[in-house]
This record gives structure tokens, sequence and C-alpha cells, in this order.
């Protein structure tokens, strides 16, 4: 039998139109075959965009460093310029300032005085020097700044809100450093020796030059060494090192630190070495402290400040009750040097 579909007739189609029927026709997509495991493969994702960390960093080419640093030293010299030409004007009061624990310490062993030699001695000390090492430690803030304008290109947008702390505390621990050689050390290195020599009827006769290098010897050494902290908190920052293993070493830093104490120390008595080692090795542990918070702030944890300010008042408080109670009952004074209390 013939199918009855046979006698449908299908609608007619041209031939031109059938010839180029394949030229019409679009073209499917492609189906991507399966994956192994049943799934349609999907494109590969984008590329990650770059942490925020690096949003903000500025990167230069070798000269532009070059020209950073220059005009980085240029805006130091300005500075430290300035701040020369008006310690010029100050000189004499420098110089009082500067002589004052050789005057002291004279008056302690009761003979001897600082002398010039050479005519040019007396002008180019107070008039010179003096001013210039008095601009070292006055402009210590501003050059430090500079110092950190030019490495904060290289660093992430939040590491640069370290600028104001890094500065306070670098210039601060340098003035203290200064501060603390002027009012303790110095003077105590001064009277042993302008008197050791006394029992023989040894007069002291010292030339300002000779006196002078020894002021700034003592106050820059003692002044960069207070910057311990600093430099163990960037070791630490630059992961090179951490406060187990400081802690772990420590016997061998403060060998170091003696052995160091021993060679800035002006004197050969274990007194006066022990006048310098001592806080070296308390700002040793400082540093270790900073380092261990800025691994807790890595990790997340927080340290209890709470406790340590109740700690910190407690011992204040009591730093007060017993130099209240040693002027009032012992008739004790408050000076302006070690030990700060005196009949």
């Amino acid at each position: 039998m013939d199918d009855p579909k046979d006698g449908a007739q299908s609608p007619s189609i041209p031939h031109d139109v059938q010839s180029n029927s394949t030229e019409l026709t679009v073209p499917a997509p492609q189906v991507l075959a399966p994956a192994s495991g049943g799934s349609r493969r999907t494109p590969p994702p984008p590329p990650p965009e770059p942490p925020e960390e690096e949003d903000g960093m500025l990167r230069m080419s070798f000269l532009e460093h070059l020209e950073e640093l220059r005009t980085r030293l240029i805006r130091m010299l300005i500075g430290f310029g300035v701040i020369f030409m008006a310690s010029i004007v100050f000189a004499p009061q420098l110089w009082l300032v500067v002589q004052a624990p050789a005057a002291e310490a004279l008056k302690k062993i009761g003979k001897g005085s600082l002398v010039a030699i050479s005519p040019m001695e007396q002008f180019s000390i107070i008039y010179i020097w003096v001013p210039v090492v008095a601009s070292i430690f006055i402009a210590s803030p501003w050059i430090i700044y500079q110092v950190w304008a030019f490495i904060a290109p290289g660093l992430y947008r939040r590491e640069r809100r370290w600028a104001v702390p890094f500065v306070l505390v670098t210039a601060g621990l340098f003035l203290a450093g200064g501060l603390f050689a002027y009012f303790v050390a110095f003077r105590y290195a001064l009277v042993f020796l302008l008197g050791i020599g006394g029992f023989a009827g040894v007069q002291a006769m010292v030339s300002i030059e000779t006196y002078f290098d020894l002021f700034v010897d003592v106050m820059l050494g003692v002044s960069l060494v207070f910057e311990l902290p600093v430099v163990i908190f960037f070791l630490t920052l630059l992961r090179l090192a951490s406060p187990r293993w400081l802690l772990k070493h420590s016997r061998y830093a403060i060998l170091g630190i003696t052995v160091l104490a021993a060679v800035v120390t002006p004197t050969p008595d274990a007194f006066n070495m022990m006048l310098f080692a001592v806080p070296m090795v308390a700002l040793y542990f400082v540093g270790i402290f900073a380092s261990l918070l800025l691994v807790w702030h890595r990790e997340g944890r927080h340290l209890p400040w709470r406790r340590i300010f109740l700690i910190a008042g407690l011992v204040l408080i009591a730093l007060a009750a017993f130099g209240y109670f040693e002027v009032q009952h012992n008739h004790m004074h408050v000076i302006r040097h070690w030990p700060f209390l005196a009949k």
C-alpha cells in the first residue's frame, strides 16, 4: 500500500534558493564535550586583581631613585643649615651648656680648669663645632623624616602610616640617649677621670679641644646606641629575626653589649661601664617587646594594655611615694642629674 502521506504535496521551493540554502544557514554554536565527571566545561577564571596592599606603591626607576635621594639630601642640608645659622647666634650660651659637666666635676675635685692652648682653639670649638653638634641634635627629627620620606615610596600604603611613630620614636630615642649621656654617664666619667690623680697632687688642666672631643664621642655614641630598639624592630619587620630567637640568644647579646659598653665608656672602671651597659641591655629587651607587638599584630592578637598601664601606674606611684618620703623625712632635695636626690 501506498503511504497516505505520499499524496500530500510539499510546498515548492525554487531551485536557486535550494542551491544557496547552505550559504544562508547560520552555524549552530558548538557545545563542549562534557568532562569526565559529567559536568560541562567552564571557561578559565579571569586573572586575579592585584592585592590592595600594592595600591599606591610607586614604581621608580634607578635614575628616579637617585633623583629622589638627591632631593632628600638637599632638604636635609637646608634644614641643617638653617638650624646651624641660628645656633651660631647662641654659641656662647651653648658652650656654657657643653662645659657644665666639666665645671661641676672640677668643682667636686676642688682644683683644675679648662684651658685653651692654641690661638684658634676657642674660636673653632665655641663658634663652629659646638653649633654643629647642637644642630645635629636639634635637626635630628627633620633628618629622620627625610630618611623616611626617601624609603616611603617603596612601602605599602598601610606601612606609610607608620611615618609619624617612626619619626617620633627614632628621634626621641636619639635625644634620650644624648640626655642620658649628658646628665648621667658623662658626669660620672669626668669626676673619675679628672680626680684619679688627686692623691699624687696632680692638677687637672684640660684643653677645651680635648674635652670637646670626648664630649662629642660620648654624646653621639650613646645616642646611636639608644637606637637599638628601632634596629630590632626593623629586623623583625623584614623577618630577619623573631622575638623567640632574640630571647633565645639574649646571653650573646648581653655579652656583646658589655663589650660595646667597655669600648664606648671613657673610663676603665666597672661602675662607669655598668652605667652604659645596663641601659643598653634594657633597650635590647624594649626592642624585643616592640618586635613582639609586631608579631602579635600580624597574628591578630592583642596585648592586655589595661593591665600593663595599671602595673606601670603602680610603679610610678611607688616611685613618687619613695621620693616624697626621702624629701620629707630624710631631708633630701631634688637635683638635675642622677640619682636626682641628694642631701
